[in-house]
């Protein structure tokens, strides 16, 4: 997918490198166009060097024998505009043309979206809202800006909108597949953490990004995404209901308490399997600390789960190992009265957890085998629910279909 950002001339416009970085990270290329005033708040080279591409800032160029803004407008899937400011609106809604930008904008028939930040006064003036209200008239998104602390010293509107909200619109516009459509899909990402006293706990090396990811990409297919966290640092996807757990009890009350509504559960949280017997309400002291910490079990939460699921759902499962990844990804596969589980190898520097990338082994109850290359994480994603669908589609062969619209 290839997206044009448009950055025009704001104190916003710094927020438009961290709009393409969250956008690079979903597997989108970034074509960047600054308008002249916006190299007063941003440089050039910060953009070019983040996305790769040199940033077009004139309309004309002895660069390039083509007309560039045909070109690029012709080559893109959605031309996206953060900060646009309440100049930029004024001329895409009345057709002025007088720069590269938004020569480029009536050059265009993809999507656009378009993320104003000005002065509160200036968001509220009747000029703009009639400039809104005729691009939102002609299907250009608006992703209207929230309410918040303003350079110019006041508080309202016309703060730009969170860059997360930004990329969520882009990627609903973009989106393209409906193979989870109006599917209920249950996501569990990230560690629990197993709580010794106020002080210390145990956990383990999930960040949470592989569950994360999956959850966004299900919901960019159509989905109904439920996402029961542990805790991490990452941003909740757009537009997926999170719910947010610390420990293996909370995780399992969490899941149980929506399974049965489900359509398709993917448990990819790295879930404890032992947590203290006692929980101290108190730092225990060193004098005090017992020479053994004892722990008992946490519930299977998956193996619980294949025990209770209907033929109509799908049940998918993670596994993480340090060798023998096939013999242990089909046993478990089995033991857990799974439907697909991908395997992944821990061991490796270059895959896993804390990690930015994964390289999985998939299986399927019905014979079905197939390994990704090494990838991004929301690469990752994409393969996973890819295996998913082909998994579906052989089960209706044989005569067993998993309805996914209910």
């Amino acid at each position: 997918m290839r997206v044009i950002l448009g950055v025009t001339g704001c104190i916003a416009a710094y927020k438009s490198a961290v709009v393409l970085r969250l956008l690079q990270e979903q597997g989108v290329d970034i074509f960047p166009v600054m308008t002249r005033s916006a190299r007063h708040f941003l440089g050039e080279l910060t953009l070019e060097k983040l996305s790769g591409h040199k940033v077009v800032t004139e309309l004309f160029s002895s660069q390039s024998p083509d007309i560039e803004h045909i070109r690029l407008a012709g080559s893109s899937d959605l031309l996206l505009v953060a900060p646009a400011t309440a100049n930029l609106v004024a001329k895409f809604a009345n057709g002025i043309a007088d720069d590269f930008l938004t020569t480029l904008y009536v050059s265009t028939t993809t999507p656009v979206v378009v993320a104003p930040a000005m002065n509160v006064e200036m968001w509220r003036h009747a000029a703009t809202r009639e400039n809104l209200r005729q691009l939102a008239e002609r299907g250009v998104g608006i992703v209207e800006p929230e309410s918040g602390y303003l350079a110019c010293g006041e508080i309202g509107e016309g703060r730009l909108a969170e860059p997360e909200k930004i990329v969520g619109e882009v990627l609903d516009r973009l989106q393209v597949s409906s193979q989870l459509g109006g599917a209920r899909v249950l996501v569990t990402a990230g560690p629990t953490v197993e709580d010794i006293d106020p002080i210390r706990f145990l956990s383990n090396r999930s960040t949470g990004r592989m569950g994360y990811a999956i959850a966004e990409e299900a919901r960019r297919r159509g989905a109904r995404v439920t996402l029961v966290s542990g805790p991490t640092h990452l941003s909740p996807p757009w537009q997926c209901e999170l719910v947010q757990v610390r420990s293996a009890g909370e995780m399992e009350h969490a899941v149980l308490d929506r399974f049965e509504g489900t359509d398709v559960t993917v448990m990819a949280a790295a879930i404890a399997d032992f947590t203290p017997v006692r929980r101290y309400d108190h730092k225990m002291k060193k004098r005090d600390a017992p020479d053994t910490l004892q722990l008992q079990r946490t519930t299977d939460i998956l193996s619980l789960l294949g025990t209770r699921k209907t033929d109509s759902q799908v049940l998918i499962g993670f596994a993480a190992e340090t060798k023998e990844l096939e013999p242990a990804g089909q046993a478990k596969l089995q033991r857990k009265n799974l439907d697909v589980i991908f395997v992944n190898d821990v061991s490796r520097e270059e895959g896993g957890f804390a990690s930015s990338h994964n390289q999985v082994l998939c299986l399927d109850r019905l014979g079905g085998q197939s390994r990704s290359d090494l990838l991004p994480k929301n690469e990752i994603a994409r393969f996973v629910w890819d295996r998913v669908s082909e998994f579906q589609t052989s089960r209706a062969v044989s005569g067993i279909e998993i309805p996914l619209h209910s």
